[in-house]
């Protein structure tokens, strides 16, 4: 699993500074993650610059990895880059330019649930869209680990950037309880997904993929060994960031965030209890911004789609 895995962990540092990880919520299950912009050398935050780095992304995050592995070998033995420079013309043409768009936050969980947990996404659902127009349904991402037993953790990924903290937990955590609390039948709201898994689930390797694929096979007793988590990623604004163009330090943001995270972990603890998710493992990312709406805008610009 840990060879499906692409990008440089260290590059997300470079743009997201860590404040505190694997913060407990008593009573349940979820481990909190919270991050905040990093400051560059002139004392600035920049939006901007996460953004570009997010559309770098985007090939790893929108293309199944059998798919770039093809691209990758045809460019070698071409000594070309014509096969990934299409592949990334044909990712960006998948995101749409819709107002209020989630796909800018959908691609963060990606990159902090590769990069940042080291969960690999095992489908790759923007590739499945028939229309830029439209969002693809279902779970925001999909990812996955097998424990030592040989059982399947299953990560089922919800987005929201809000303008506010409590409106972006509430969201986020209504968006994920199904996927985790509706009984196995047919017309739950993960079923979709776990088709489209038991057909396209990619690795990027085709012995690892068939391997994976046996869990999905309704016929197969492995696949009564399928766990269910959540990853959820929430961005909001928040005061921790200073007013228009003023200097501050890094260590300044981390410890206003660390201030404020008992309250967010209040908030997630109760929202955790009213969707009755208490028995799932979930790991939950907080990621303050000075303008949630802002970063959708700059990322939007940065695919041309503004």
């Amino acid at each position: 699993m840990d060879a499906a895995l692409s990008g440089d962990p260290d590059e997300l540092s470079v743009h997201l500074s860590l404040v505190q990880r694997d913060v407990e919520i008593e009573g349940a299950l979820v481990r909190v993650h919270c991050h905040c912009l990093a400051v560059d050398g002139n004392g600035k935050v920049q939006p901007t610059r996460l953004a570009e780095f997010m559309r770098a992304a985007l090939v790893d995050y929108a293309v199944p990895k059998s798919k770039l592995e093809q691209a990758r070998a045809r460019d070698i033995k071409y000594k070309s880059g014509a096969a990934m420079s299409q592949l990334h013309c044909n990712a960006r043409n998948t995101f749409t330019d819709l107002d209020n768009s989630g796909e800018g936050g959908e691609l963060l969980l990606y990159l902090l649930a590769e990069r940042f947990l080291g969960f690999p996404q095992v489908l790759c659902k923007m590739d499945l869209k028939t229309s830029a127009q439209v969002h693809f349904h279902g779970a925001d991402g999909v990812y996955a680990t097998v424990d030592n037993n040989g059982v399947l953790n299953l990560f089922w990924g919800e987005s929201k950037l809000y303008d506010e903290p409590i409106k972006a937990i509430r969201a986020c955590l209504a968006s994920l309880a199904p996927f985790l609390t509706e009984v196995e039948a047919e017309g739950s709201k993960r079923e979709r997904d776990m088709m489209l898994l038991s057909d396209k689930a990619d690795l990027g390797d085709e012995k690892l993929t068939t391997s994976l694929r046996k869990y999905f096979d309704r016929t197969s007793q492995i696949s009564n060994r399928v766990k269910y988590g959540g990853i959820a990623l929430v961005g909001f604004d928040s005061d921790v960031y200073p007013k228009e163009n003023a200097a501050i330090v890094e260590s300044t943001i981390v410890a206003a965030c660390k201030a404020a995270i008992s309250a967010w972990c209040k908030q997630i603890g109760n929202r955790i209890e009213k969707e009755n998710l208490n028995p799932f493992e979930i790991h939950f990312f907080c990621l303050p911004l000075p303008s949630a709406e802002n970063l959708r805008a700059e990322f939007k610009k940065a695919l041309g789609l503004a």
